[in-house]
C-alpha cells in the first residue's frame, strides 16, 4: 500500500482573512502557491458534503470567475468519468457555456 500526503499553508492577516495560500505534495514533490482552494470531503456517514473554501485578499474578480468555471468543466468531467449520466453532463457542458457566456470568460454565441 501506498500513502501520499497534500498539505495546505494558509497565512492569515490581522482580521484572519487568507494572504497566501500554498501546497506541498509528499508523491511528486510538487509544491506551490495560489490564490484560492476548493476542497470537497464526502463524509460517508453523514452522506454529506464538507467543504474549504478560500482565496486570498488578492484574487482578482476576473480570475475568481475563470476559476469557477475551469472548475465547474473540470467538475463535469469528473462526473462523467464518474457516473456516465450523458443527457445531465450535456446539461451541464452546456451551463458551463452559459457561465462563460455570462461572465464574458467567451465570445457570445451567434443565435
Amino acid at each position: 500500500m501506498r500513502k501520499a500526503d497534500i498539505n495546505y499553508s494558509i497565512v492569515l492577516d490581522e482580521n484572519n482573512i487568507p494572504d497566501k495560500i500554498s501546497w506541498k505534495a509528499s508523491d511528486n514533490g510538487g509544491e506551490g502557491r495560489c490564490q484560492a482552494i476548493m476542497l470537497a470531503m464526502w463524509d460517508e456517514d453523514e452522506k454529506n458534503t464538507m467543504r474549504i473554501d478560500l482565496w486570498t485578499k488578492d484574487m482578482l474578480v476576473d480570475d475568481m470567475k475563470k476559476f469557477f468555471h475551469q472548475t465547474l468543466v473540470t467538475m463535469t468531467d469528473t462526473f462523467q468519468r464518474a457516473t456516465g449520466e450523458e443527457k445531465m453532463v450535456g446539461d451541464m457542458r452546456d451551463f458551463c457555456a452559459y457561465f462563460a457566456e455570462k461572465m464574458q470568460l467567451t465570445a457570445p454565441t451567434e443565435q
